[in-house]
């Protein structure tokens, strides 16, 4: 038998799934995976499976890289798995979700402090 977190662990099948965040990585330099999970309150719980990564720590480019997969993300969210707001956030600025109304806001702010600066 497998371990949970390997990925093809078991798990409740009626239970609440969400798409979230799990963060790694080290102090001061974070690393984020996107993984399908029970909806639970506890962060130590074992993922049902990886669905993409995001780093957003920008490259020499000023990228921040993401990967995501879009075949196993509407898989799941067919089969009624909720989305964090952080991961709808991204999720929208990928394409596939409408922009989140948060990012309008953002983008506002930021124009406004552009020209208040200037």
């Amino acid at each position: 038998m497998l371990h949970p977190s390997s990925g093809i662990g078991q798990f409740a099948a009626n239970s609440r799934k969400i798409i979230r965040f799990l963060r790694s990585g080290c102090t001061n330099r974070p690393f984020y995976h996107i993984v399908v999970s029970e909806r639970r309150n506890t962060q130590n719980e074992p993922v049902i499976e990886q669905v993409g990564s995001y780093d957003p720590i920008p490259n020499e480019c000023n990228e921040k890289l993401v990967s995501l997969n879009y075949e196993r993300i509407q898989y799941w969210i067919g089969n009624g798995a909720d989305t964090t707001t952080s991961v709808a956030e991204l999720l929208g600025l990928a394409g596939f979700y409408p922009i989140h109304p948060r990012q309008y806001l953002t983008a506002w702010r930021n124009r406004r402090n552009a020209n208040a600066q200037t």
